[in-house]
């Protein structure tokens, strides 16, 4: 895996790519942001000295890409959230023609306003296209920066250090080979699948006093 895409993950670009790719994956999820977080990792675990824990020059930094994919999250959740916020009546007409996106926008309506709701925003950035759904209905409802932008951060984070992680240990305990990657792959999708199980859950009904 690192042979193949030595030229790419031993380049000082590496940060520019993962940047642009997570940024851009709110727009277009099947951009393979996860696989790129997950593959430069493993190449720091690879190249990184195993006395001195110090990183040779062209070998990524496990702290620079772990803040890079953050602040890219971030920035693209930001980014997809002021446009629905601006969108008007033609984003508005997409949206009540996507189920996944209406439901998502009825459960955000006032969730956010709680520690549920912030949850649901750190849940979706693992879920496929979750990060997507949640960023425009946020937008489209209206929900107020300070009551979305801070667990976007936190999903951010979150998300990206535990890609981060993921190729990191895998290449630790398996080495930098197919079978480390697809192993923190499989860990990464995982993961997705169980935050779209949750997602999909019909949300509590609110109990009578």
């Amino acid at each position: 895996m690192l042979e193949s895409l030595g030229s790419l993950t031993g380049s000082p670009w590496i940060y520019a790519i993962v940047a642009l790719s997570v940024v851009f994956d709110v727009f277009l999820p099947v951009l393979p942001s996860g696989v790129l977080v997950i593959t430069a990792a493993t190449a720091a675990a690879a190249g990184t000295g195993a006395a001195t824990g110090q990183v040779p020059h062209g070998v990524p930094d496990l702290l620079a890409l772990t803040a890079c994919a953050a602040t890219a999250s971030i920035v693209g959740d930001l980014v997809a959230y002021r446009l629905a916020w601006r969108g008007g009546e033609r984003l508005d007409r997409a949206i009540a023609r996507s189920r996944r996106l209406t439901t998502a926008q009825e459960r955000l309506g006032g969730a956010l306003a709680r520690s549920s709701g912030g949850l649901l925003v750190i849940i979706a950035r693992f879920a496929p296209a979750g990060r997507s759904v949640v960023s425009f209905a946020a937008g489209t409802a209206h929900t107020r920066p300070r009551e979305f932008l801070p667990w976007s951060a936190l999903a951010g984070v979150a998300w990206a250090a535990y890609s981060v992680a993921l190729g990191y240990l895998g290449a630790q305990w398996l080495g930098a080979s197919w079978l480390s990657t697809a192993v923190s792959l499989f860990a990464l999708v995982g993961a997705g699948l169980v935050a779209a199980y949750v997602m999909r859950r019909p949300a509590p009904e609110p109990q009578e006093a």
